[in-house]
């Protein structure tokens, strides 16, 4: 039977320390660069890698096959969480955040040297899928180390505000994403754009190896990892036990909930910044550069909503804020796509930003929420695998499954039909959270 394990008491707040904002600021970049590097991976996909490395007669099978190799990356992601969560609770945050970092750094780089399929034949989508594997360790493995340096640092009654910074990284990464890939469209035209110019944002890159560099020489262990470090160590001797093993025997449901609860937002923001660039420029005929300036003008809106909802989180609640923004987005499915049919770039913008906002309301408490819901010993197997699971159900196949929903149907509501079936998958993820909470006495 599944017993949280945050009904166990909560570790006493990290001490005060000089480095607090520091340890911050550097999971908030971690974040960011590896967001980044993850990102330009779905805009490429919509707009250029279907022709160069899925060469086909239907412009639609070559979207739908990078779209897959995009999904790749998502089911590669438990497997980061999983191996980094094992060590991430063996051995520390930090060690694992450095080698996520070092993995994504080296692999996008990959990407943006790799050659296409006219120069190199079949080698070139079997090299691309490989690389989008590792991005997908890679990431799977980051959010934990760096949503645990900063919860695992915040003060008492803050927990929810430090998480956030955590969660910035992903609007920076999109912002910083359509950012360059606006310069490299802006300074290239379409044929060299097509060329060489897609790979520029890859090759930027390689800059987080420097800020792996940085945490692993500037940045110390979280207090509370090293409050529970020898605790662990004396219960495996006992026990011969390992997080992995815990978790999936005793706390598999807290798990799966914690997934349920995530999904709807994980797929609906790659279909904002995924499915939608390409259903707006291929199947609307909208221009690429003004629906990316949109996805980056709505991205800038969440560094501010995301930070605010997380510090609600930490004055009325993390689950009833969550709840909110989920109902938020079951409400909002239907008429943001009649927006977007419109073809007007008005209403995409107006559509895009309610949904997004409601994506803040979910995203801000989110990282302190699951941090709460396992002990410093297992936190980083759980709360990963939570994440990733929601990645891999959500994120991973939601802009493969729009284009087939779109072929299939013909209508866009088949993609508001989706979201809102993951909408009530979350409120009722959310609704039993809540009542183990209740049964604990929280």
């Amino acid at each position: 039977m599944d017993s949280p394990a945050s009904a166990q008491p909560v570790p006493p707040a990290a001490p005060v320390t000089p480095d607090r904002r520091r340890v911050a600021g550097a999971a908030a970049l971690a974040s960011a660069v590896e967001w980044y590097d993850y990102f330009i991976f779905g805009i490429a996909a919509a707009l250029v890698l279907g022709d160069l490395y899925f060469p086909a007669d239907n412009p639609t099978a070559g979207v739908l096959a990078a779209f897959a190799t995009f999904a790749v990356g998502f089911l590669a992601r438990p497997v980061g969480g999983i191996v980094a969560g094992q060590l991430g609770d063996k051995k520390g945050r930090k060690p694992m955040l450095v080698l996520a970092l070092t993995v994504m750094g080296l692999a996008t780089t990959g990407i943006g040297l790799l050659p296409t399929y006219e120069t190199i034949g079949v080698a070139a989508p079997i090299l691309l899928v490989l690389l989008r594997i590792a991005q997908g360790v890679a990431v799977g493995a980051q959010w934990g180390g760096a949503m645990l340096l900063a919860t695992e640092y915040a003060p008492e009654g803050k927990r929810g505000i430090y998480g956030s910074v955590v969660q910035l990284g992903v609007p920076i990464g999109v912002v910083s994403a359509n950012s360059v890939f606006l310069a490299a469209g802006a300074l290239a035209s379409d044929s060299a754009f097509t060329s060489w110019g897609w790979r520029v944002p890859f090759l930027v890159g390689l800059l987080v190896l420097i800020l792996a560099w940085y945490i692993h020489t500037r940045v110390e262990e979280t207090p509370e990892f090293r409050q529970a470090e020898q605790a662990l160590a004396e219960k495996e001797k006992r026990e011969q036990n390992s997080p992995l093993r815990t978790i999936l025997s005793g706390h598999l449901g807290t798990v799966l909930l914690a997934g349920g609860s995530f999904a709807v937002n994980t797929a609906t923001f790659y279909i904002l910044i995924t499915g939608i660039l390409d259903y707006t420029t291929r199947e609307l005929g909208m221009a690429r550069g003004p629906v990316l300036a949109v996805s980056l003008c709505v991205s800038l809106t969440q560094l501010v909503l995301i930070p605010a909802s997380a510090a609600l989180s930490d004055r009325v609640g993390r689950l009833p804020v969550y709840a909110a923004g989920a109902a938020g987005i079951a409400l909002w499915a239907v008429p943001l796509f009649l927006l977007v049919d419109t073809g007007s770039l008005l209403w995409l913008a107006v559509g895009t930003f309610v949904a997004s906002c409601f994506l803040s309301i979910m995203y801000g408490p989110q990282a302190a929420l699951f941090a709460e819901l396992f002990t410093p010993q297992m936190r980083y197997t759980g709360a990963s695998l939570g994440y990733q699971i929601a990645a891999v159900a959500g994120g991973g196949l939601a802009p493969f499954l729009m284009v087939l929903l779109l072929e299939a149907t013909g209508t866009s509501m088949a993609v508001s039909g989706y979201i809102i079936a993951l909408s009530l998958v979350a409120l009722l993820s959310i609704r039993s959270l809540a009542k183990k909470a209740r049964a604990r006495g929280e």
